[in-house]
């Protein structure tokens, strides 16, 4: 059978490994594009761009590719799913409707209010005049306010602003200055600061059915204790503390399923991976966002505890099939901690040699490739803001974060950076 995975990650390299290590019947023939370093050794990379639609459509019928599955955000968002189903070929993820609800963070909102799911009060503003006369006003009610760009902005259009200053400072940077992109901050969202902590359940579905993954909690800042900006991600774990049974099933019957039931009342059914980004507060879980594909490091961390063949879950949620699936875990904790270039996430160091990867415990830790890239000589280059993703499953958090840690002492590249509190502090 032949697989198409598109994206370039760590999330993507996950996706390859557990497609191949949980495949136990069917031969699988798996084409990465563009892929990288990592994922290189085991799958063939193919250098098409995921912008590159007409090209990896092209790609997908000249090698009679049996079923597409979609990384990143940005090709879900500019309707890759739609075009693919409308030239007949198989693939999983939203469609572009339904990709909104990630795609545009006032239509998210917007949603999230229409059907009374638990989240921030907010207000939109349509220039950056509007914005400050929000901002200036009190009726937000605090003095800390999140301030989020309407568009996809890679990981670069929120703020979380403690002051009026500093929220002055996001609605410049976002709306005047355009630093997550001109489109993205066209509008803003001036949204209530939630406290609590934070946590992400990620959901297989088909529209109708559903099966949870393990409740996860991602590490975003870089420095220590959460401090410093935001990145892409530094860390993620599972575990039985992310999430209690109690808080779980609310999450489950005013979110999950609320979602799903409205998507299907607002005409687009969501098929795919959808993420919850979610604060647990003293009222109860409130939702911070949607994703609508696998969170990268989460993924990592997730599917290394997966035991259901990832390949029938795919063909599943294509199906309209996932409620006859059992899907299965084991049982225990992970986590991914990831190392990344020095500056990172800003200007960062590249091209310098990785070394120590052989010396890594073989079968207990998964190196997941992020930013590397194969030199002439063989010689394995860290080229990314975040390299790698340093990944183990155990009985229980600590062991899981042992093993990460070993590993991350046998592994070294001039510039290497890495948080050393990844599960042991509160997540941001």
């Amino acid at each position: 059978m032949k697989i198409l995975v598109i994206g370039s990650g760590g999330r993507e390299h996950a996706i390859v490994w557990a497609m191949q290590n949980t495949s136990s019947t069917t031969p699988l023939k798996i084409f990465c594009a563009p892929g990288n370093a990592g994922i290189a050794q085991t799958a063939q990379v193919v250098p098409i761009s995921v912008s590159a639609q007409s090209d990896l459509v092209r790609f997908a019928q000249s090698e009679e590719i049996d079923l597409t599955f979609v990384g990143p955000e940005a090709p879900l968002a500019a309707g890759i799913v739609d075009l693919f189903e409308a030239h007949g070929l198989p693939i999983v993820g939203p469609s572009r409707s339904a990709a909104r609800l990630e795609a545009s963070k006032i239509f998210a909102k917007d949603f999230m209010t229409r059907h009374a799911i638990p989240t921030a009060s907010y207000r939109v503003a349509d220039s950056a005049g509007e914005a400050l006369e929000i901002l200036r006003s009190t009726q937000l009610g605090d003095d800390q306010v999140v301030i989020k760009a309407d568009g996809l902005a890679a990981g670069k259009g929120v703020v979380v602003a403690r002051s009026l200053v500093e929220a002055e400072k996001a609605i410049e940077d976002l709306m005047i200055n355009h630093v997550a992109g001109e489109e993205a901050g066209q509008r803003v969202i001036i949204e209530e600061a939630l406290e609590g902590r934070e946590a992400s359940l990620l959901v297989f579905t088909d529209g109708r059915d559903y099966a949870l993954m393990p409740p996860a909690r991602d590490h975003k800042r870089i420095g220590e204790g959460d401090t410093g900006p935001n990145t892409g991600g530094m860390g993620s774990i599972t575990d039985s503390s992310v999430l209690d049974d109690s808080t779980l099933k609310d999450i489950v019957r005013d979110i999950v399923e609320t979602t799903l039931t409205g998507a299907h009342r607002d005409g687009f059914a969501f098929k795919g991976i959808l993420f919850l980004g979610l604060m647990l507060t003293a009222d109860g879980p409130k939702l911070l966002e949607y994703n609508v594909r696998f969170g990268d490091p989460e993924t990592q961390a997730i599917l290394v505890r997966l035991q259901t063949d990832l390949l029938s879950v795919f063909e599943a949620i294509r199906k309209g099939t996932l409620g006859g699936l059992r899907v299965d875990w084991s049982v225990g904790s992970s986590a991914c901690v990831v190392a990344a270039n020095r500056g990172y996430p800003g200007r960062f160091e590249t091209g310098a040699v990785i070394e120590g990867l052989n010396e890594v415990e073989q079968g207990a830790v998964h190196i997941f490739h992020a930013g590397t890239t194969s030199a002439d000589d063989g010689k394995l280059l860290a080229t990314g803001g975040r390299v790698l993703g340093v990944t183990a499953a155990a009985e229980n958090l600590p062991e899981a974060l042992s093993l990460c840690y070993r590993s991350l002492d046998r592994i070294h590249w001039r510039g290497m950076q890495f948080r050393q509190d990844i599960g042991r502090s509160s997540g941001n």
